[in-house]
Protein backbone atom coordinates (compact mmCIF):
# COMPACT_ATOMS: atom_id res chain seq x y z
CA UNK A 1 0.00 0.00 0.00
CA UNK A 2 1.44 3.33 -1.12
CA UNK A 3 1.02 6.04 1.55
CA UNK A 4 -0.39 9.47 0.82
CA UNK A 5 2.26 12.03 -0.10
CA UNK A 6 0.39 15.17 -1.09
CA UNK A 7 -3.00 16.56 -0.06
CA UNK A 8 -4.89 19.56 -1.41
CA UNK A 9 -7.62 21.13 0.72
CA UNK A 10 -9.86 23.74 -0.90
CA UNK A 11 -11.44 26.47 1.21
CA UNK A 12 -13.85 29.35 0.69
CA UNK A 13 -13.68 30.20 4.42
CA UNK A 14 -17.15 28.79 5.11
CA UNK A 15 -17.72 26.58 8.15
CA UNK A 16 -18.05 23.37 6.07
CA UNK A 17 -14.83 24.24 4.25
CA UNK A 18 -13.15 24.76 7.65
CA UNK A 19 -14.19 21.24 8.64
CA UNK A 20 -12.73 19.93 5.37
CA UNK A 21 -9.43 21.74 5.95
CA UNK A 22 -9.32 20.41 9.50
CA UNK A 23 -9.89 16.86 8.23
CA UNK A 24 -7.09 17.34 5.72
CA UNK A 25 -4.81 18.47 8.56
CA UNK A 26 -5.79 15.37 10.54
CA UNK A 27 -4.86 13.20 7.54
CA UNK A 28 -1.56 15.02 7.06
CA UNK A 29 -0.67 14.40 10.71
CA UNK A 30 -1.73 10.74 10.56
CA UNK A 31 -0.08 9.86 7.25
CA UNK A 32 2.83 12.30 7.06
CA UNK A 33 1.57 13.74 3.76
CA UNK A 34 2.33 17.29 2.64
CA UNK A 35 -0.72 19.58 2.87
CA UNK A 36 -1.53 22.60 0.74
CA UNK A 37 -4.48 24.84 1.57
CA UNK A 38 -5.90 26.60 -1.48
CA UNK A 39 -8.23 29.57 -1.73
CA UNK A 40 -9.13 30.80 -5.21
CA UNK A 41 -10.53 34.29 -5.71
CA UNK A 42 -12.95 34.07 -8.67
CA UNK A 43 -11.61 36.01 -11.61
CA UNK A 44 -15.15 36.94 -12.62
CA UNK A 45 -15.60 38.84 -9.36
CA UNK A 46 -12.35 40.72 -9.90
CA UNK A 47 -13.48 41.60 -13.42
CA UNK A 48 -16.71 43.03 -12.03
CA UNK A 49 -14.73 45.07 -9.51
CA UNK A 50 -12.51 46.47 -12.27
CA UNK A 51 -15.55 47.42 -14.33
CA UNK A 52 -16.95 49.40 -11.40
CA UNK A 53 -13.76 50.97 -10.07
CA UNK A 54 -11.33 50.72 -12.95
CA UNK A 55 -8.21 48.62 -13.36
CA UNK A 56 -5.51 49.02 -10.75
CA UNK A 57 -7.77 50.41 -8.08
CA UNK A 58 -6.51 49.96 -4.54
CA UNK A 59 -9.64 48.06 -3.54
CA UNK A 60 -8.58 45.10 -5.67
CA UNK A 61 -5.19 44.85 -4.01
CA UNK A 62 -6.79 45.21 -0.60
CA UNK A 63 -9.23 42.42 -1.38
CA UNK A 64 -6.40 40.10 -2.38
CA UNK A 65 -4.34 41.10 0.65
CA UNK A 66 -7.26 40.38 2.98
CA UNK A 67 -7.84 36.98 1.36
CA UNK A 68 -4.15 36.10 1.67
CA UNK A 69 -4.06 37.10 5.33
CA UNK A 70 -7.22 35.18 6.11
CA UNK A 71 -5.85 32.11 4.33
CA UNK A 72 -2.53 32.27 6.16
CA UNK A 73 -4.29 32.70 9.50
CA UNK A 74 -6.36 29.59 8.87
CA UNK A 75 -3.26 27.64 7.79
CA UNK A 76 -1.38 28.75 10.91
CA UNK A 77 -4.24 27.80 13.22
CA UNK A 78 -4.58 24.33 11.72
CA UNK A 79 -0.82 23.80 11.65
CA UNK A 80 -0.60 24.57 15.36
CA UNK A 81 -3.65 22.54 16.32
CA UNK A 82 -2.71 19.44 14.29
CA UNK A 83 1.09 19.75 14.48
CA UNK A 84 1.65 19.71 10.73
CA UNK A 85 3.24 22.02 8.18
CA UNK A 86 0.74 23.66 5.84
CA UNK A 87 1.49 25.58 2.67
CA UNK A 88 -1.05 28.34 1.97
CA UNK A 89 -1.73 29.02 -1.70
CA UNK A 90 -3.80 31.94 -2.99
CA UNK A 91 -4.93 31.89 -6.61
CA UNK A 92 -7.03 34.10 -8.86
CA UNK A 93 -8.90 33.09 -11.96
CA UNK A 94 -11.54 30.56 -12.84
CA UNK A 95 -11.95 28.60 -9.64
CA UNK A 96 -12.24 25.19 -11.27
CA UNK A 97 -9.17 25.84 -13.38
CA UNK A 98 -7.17 26.87 -10.33
CA UNK A 99 -8.17 23.80 -8.33
CA UNK A 100 -7.30 21.48 -11.21
CA UNK A 101 -4.04 23.31 -11.91
CA UNK A 102 -2.91 23.19 -8.29
CA UNK A 103 -3.87 19.54 -7.88
CA UNK A 104 -1.90 18.62 -10.98
CA UNK A 105 1.09 20.75 -9.99
CA UNK A 106 1.22 19.08 -6.57
CA UNK A 107 0.59 15.59 -7.96
CA UNK A 108 -2.01 15.52 -5.20
CA UNK A 109 -3.07 12.09 -3.99
CA UNK A 110 -6.31 13.51 -2.61
CA UNK A 111 -8.45 16.65 -2.95
CA UNK A 112 -10.46 17.52 0.18
CA UNK A 113 -13.50 19.81 0.17
CA UNK A 114 -16.62 20.50 2.18
CA UNK A 115 -20.04 19.11 1.34
CA UNK A 116 -21.55 22.58 1.49
CA UNK A 117 -20.01 25.99 1.34
CA UNK A 118 -20.42 29.62 0.55
CA UNK A 119 -20.26 30.79 -3.01
CA UNK A 120 -18.57 28.44 -5.44
CA UNK A 121 -18.19 25.48 -3.08
CA UNK A 122 -21.93 25.42 -2.47
CA UNK A 123 -22.57 25.38 -6.19
CA UNK A 124 -19.79 22.82 -6.57
CA UNK A 125 -21.78 20.23 -4.68
CA UNK A 126 -25.21 21.24 -5.93
CA UNK A 127 -25.04 22.20 -9.59
CA UNK A 128 -23.31 22.03 -12.92
CA UNK A 129 -20.04 23.39 -11.52
CA UNK A 130 -19.54 19.99 -9.91
CA UNK A 131 -19.83 18.26 -13.23
CA UNK A 132 -17.10 20.39 -14.77
CA UNK A 133 -14.64 19.94 -11.90
CA UNK A 134 -15.26 16.26 -11.42
CA UNK A 135 -15.07 15.48 -15.10
CA UNK A 136 -11.64 17.09 -15.21
CA UNK A 137 -10.10 15.92 -11.95
CA UNK A 138 -7.72 13.00 -11.85
CA UNK A 139 -7.50 12.73 -8.06
CA UNK A 140 -9.69 10.98 -5.51
CA UNK A 141 -12.09 13.38 -3.81
CA UNK A 142 -12.95 13.45 -0.12
CA UNK A 143 -16.22 15.26 0.60
CA UNK A 144 -16.29 16.19 4.30
CA UNK A 145 -19.69 16.34 6.00
CA UNK A 146 -18.72 15.94 9.65
CA UNK A 147 -16.68 17.92 12.13
CA UNK A 148 -13.45 15.88 12.54
CA UNK A 149 -13.16 14.14 15.92
CA UNK A 150 -9.99 12.21 15.22
CA UNK A 151 -8.76 9.63 12.69
CA UNK A 152 -11.36 7.64 10.81
CA UNK A 153 -12.29 4.57 12.88
CA UNK A 154 -14.87 2.66 10.87
CA UNK A 155 -14.98 2.80 7.07
CA UNK A 156 -17.67 1.36 4.81
CA UNK A 157 -16.36 0.41 1.38
CA UNK A 158 -19.05 -0.31 -1.20
CA UNK A 159 -17.92 -2.93 -3.72
CA UNK A 160 -19.55 -4.35 -6.82
CA UNK A 161 -16.79 -6.80 -7.83
CA UNK A 162 -15.87 -4.78 -10.91
CA UNK A 163 -12.14 -4.32 -11.55
CA UNK A 164 -12.45 -0.99 -9.72
CA UNK A 165 -13.49 -2.44 -6.37
CA UNK A 166 -9.92 -3.35 -5.42
CA UNK A 167 -8.88 0.25 -6.05
CA UNK A 168 -11.65 1.49 -3.74
CA UNK A 169 -10.29 -0.72 -0.96
CA UNK A 170 -6.74 0.49 -1.57
CA UNK A 171 -7.87 4.12 -1.47
CA UNK A 172 -9.74 3.51 1.78
CA UNK A 173 -6.63 2.04 3.37
CA UNK A 174 -4.49 4.99 2.23
CA UNK A 175 -6.88 7.57 3.66
CA UNK A 176 -7.78 5.60 6.80
CA UNK A 177 -4.78 3.34 7.48
CA UNK A 178 -5.84 2.47 11.04
CA UNK A 179 -9.58 2.07 10.50
CA UNK A 180 -11.56 -1.16 10.49
CA UNK A 181 -13.17 -1.76 7.11
CA UNK A 182 -16.71 -2.89 6.41
CA UNK A 183 -16.93 -4.28 2.89
CA UNK A 184 -20.51 -4.01 1.66
CA UNK A 185 -22.02 -5.74 -1.32
CA UNK A 186 -25.69 -5.17 -2.15
CA UNK A 187 -27.33 -7.82 -4.30
CA UNK A 188 -30.72 -8.38 -5.88
CA UNK A 189 -32.43 -11.40 -7.40
CA UNK A 190 -32.36 -10.73 -11.15
CA UNK A 191 -35.81 -10.01 -12.58
CA UNK A 192 -37.55 -11.04 -9.36
CA UNK A 193 -40.68 -9.09 -10.20
CA UNK A 194 -40.90 -10.59 -13.67
CA UNK A 195 -40.33 -14.06 -12.25
CA UNK A 196 -43.27 -13.57 -9.92
CA UNK A 197 -45.45 -12.32 -12.75
CA UNK A 198 -44.41 -15.34 -14.79
CA UNK A 199 -45.70 -17.62 -12.06
CA UNK A 200 -42.35 -18.82 -10.69
CA UNK A 201 -43.02 -20.18 -7.22
CA UNK A 202 -41.71 -18.52 -4.06
CA UNK A 203 -39.51 -21.47 -3.16
CA UNK A 204 -37.63 -21.25 -6.45
CA UNK A 205 -37.15 -17.50 -6.10
CA UNK A 206 -35.87 -17.99 -2.56
CA UNK A 207 -33.39 -20.54 -3.90
CA UNK A 208 -32.12 -17.96 -6.38
CA UNK A 209 -31.86 -15.44 -3.53
CA UNK A 210 -29.69 -17.77 -1.44
CA UNK A 211 -27.51 -18.49 -4.46
CA UNK A 212 -27.01 -14.78 -5.14
CA UNK A 213 -26.13 -14.12 -1.51
CA UNK A 214 -23.69 -17.03 -1.32
CA UNK A 215 -22.02 -16.00 -4.56
CA UNK A 216 -21.61 -12.41 -3.35
CA UNK A 217 -20.11 -13.56 -0.05
CA UNK A 218 -17.63 -15.82 -1.83
CA UNK A 219 -16.58 -12.99 -4.13
CA UNK A 220 -16.25 -10.68 -1.14
CA UNK A 221 -13.91 -13.09 0.65
CA UNK A 222 -11.82 -13.45 -2.51
CA UNK A 223 -11.63 -9.69 -3.00
CA UNK A 224 -10.55 -9.11 0.60
CA UNK A 225 -7.85 -11.76 0.30
CA UNK A 226 -6.56 -10.30 -2.96
CA UNK A 227 -6.50 -6.84 -1.38
CA UNK A 228 -4.29 -8.13 1.42
CA UNK A 229 -6.83 -7.59 4.20
CA UNK A 230 -6.07 -9.69 7.26
CA UNK A 231 -8.78 -11.63 9.12
CA UNK A 232 -10.04 -9.60 12.04
CA UNK A 233 -9.24 -6.29 10.32
CA UNK A 234 -12.39 -6.19 8.21
CA UNK A 235 -16.03 -7.23 8.29
CA UNK A 236 -18.36 -8.43 5.56
CA UNK A 237 -21.85 -7.19 4.82
CA UNK A 238 -23.76 -8.94 2.05
CA UNK A 239 -27.25 -7.54 1.95
CA UNK A 240 -30.17 -7.54 -0.43
CA UNK A 241 -31.66 -4.34 -1.77
CA UNK A 242 -30.99 -1.10 -3.55
CA UNK A 243 -27.31 -0.18 -3.19
CA UNK A 244 -27.58 3.43 -1.98
CA UNK A 245 -30.28 2.64 0.56
CA UNK A 246 -28.30 -0.23 2.04
CA UNK A 247 -25.13 1.87 2.12
CA UNK A 248 -26.84 4.65 4.08
CA UNK A 249 -28.56 2.17 6.41
CA UNK A 250 -25.37 0.30 7.21
CA UNK A 251 -23.34 3.49 7.52
CA UNK A 252 -25.64 4.49 10.34
CA UNK A 253 -26.19 1.06 11.91
CA UNK A 254 -22.48 0.23 11.90
CA UNK A 255 -21.46 3.70 13.13
CA UNK A 256 -19.22 4.38 10.14
CA UNK A 257 -17.55 7.77 9.81
CA UNK A 258 -16.44 7.37 6.18
CA UNK A 259 -18.05 5.82 3.10
CA UNK A 260 -15.88 4.93 0.11
CA UNK A 261 -17.35 4.64 -3.36
CA UNK A 262 -15.36 3.52 -6.39
CA UNK A 263 -15.41 5.37 -9.68
CA UNK A 264 -13.66 4.76 -12.95
CA UNK A 265 -13.61 6.16 -16.43
CA UNK A 266 -11.87 8.62 -18.65
CA UNK A 267 -12.15 11.33 -16.00
CA UNK A 268 -11.42 11.30 -12.30
CA UNK A 269 -14.81 11.32 -10.73
CA UNK A 270 -17.09 11.31 -13.71
CA UNK A 271 -20.73 11.42 -12.66
CA UNK A 272 -19.85 11.98 -9.00
CA UNK A 273 -23.13 13.76 -8.47
CA UNK A 274 -24.76 12.37 -11.60
CA UNK A 275 -24.45 8.73 -10.63
CA UNK A 276 -27.53 7.79 -8.64
CA UNK A 277 -25.71 5.85 -5.90
CA UNK A 278 -23.16 8.55 -5.13
CA UNK A 279 -25.70 11.35 -5.38
CA UNK A 280 -28.06 9.59 -3.00
CA UNK A 281 -25.35 8.67 -0.49
CA UNK A 282 -24.12 12.27 -0.43
CA UNK A 283 -27.65 13.58 0.01
CA UNK A 284 -28.97 11.06 2.54
CA UNK A 285 -25.91 9.85 4.44
CA UNK A 286 -24.26 11.57 7.37
CA UNK A 287 -20.66 10.34 6.97
CA UNK A 288 -17.87 11.80 4.91
CA UNK A 289 -17.71 10.38 1.39
CA UNK A 290 -14.54 9.41 -0.43
CA UNK A 291 -14.75 8.80 -4.18
CA UNK A 292 -11.83 6.73 -5.37
CA UNK A 293 -10.65 6.94 -8.94
CA UNK A 294 -9.29 4.22 -11.16
CA UNK A 295 -8.59 5.31 -14.70
CA UNK A 296 -9.39 2.95 -17.52
CA UNK A 297 -6.40 1.23 -19.06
Amino acid sequence: MTPLHSLLAVTDFSAPARHAADRAAHLAHETGAQLTLLHAVPGSKLDELRQWLGAGHGAEQQLLKDAAERLQTLANELATARRVAIQAQLATGRVLDEIAREADALHADLVVLGARGAGFLRRLMLGTTSERLLLRSTQPLLVVKQTPRGPYRRVLVAVDFSPWSAHAIETARRVAPHARLLLLSAFEVPFEGKLQLAGVDTQTIEHYRRQAQASARQQLDTLAHQAGLKPGHWDACVIEGDAWQRIVEQEQEQDCDLVVLGKHGQSAAEELLLGSVTKSVLAEGSSDVLVSVARAA
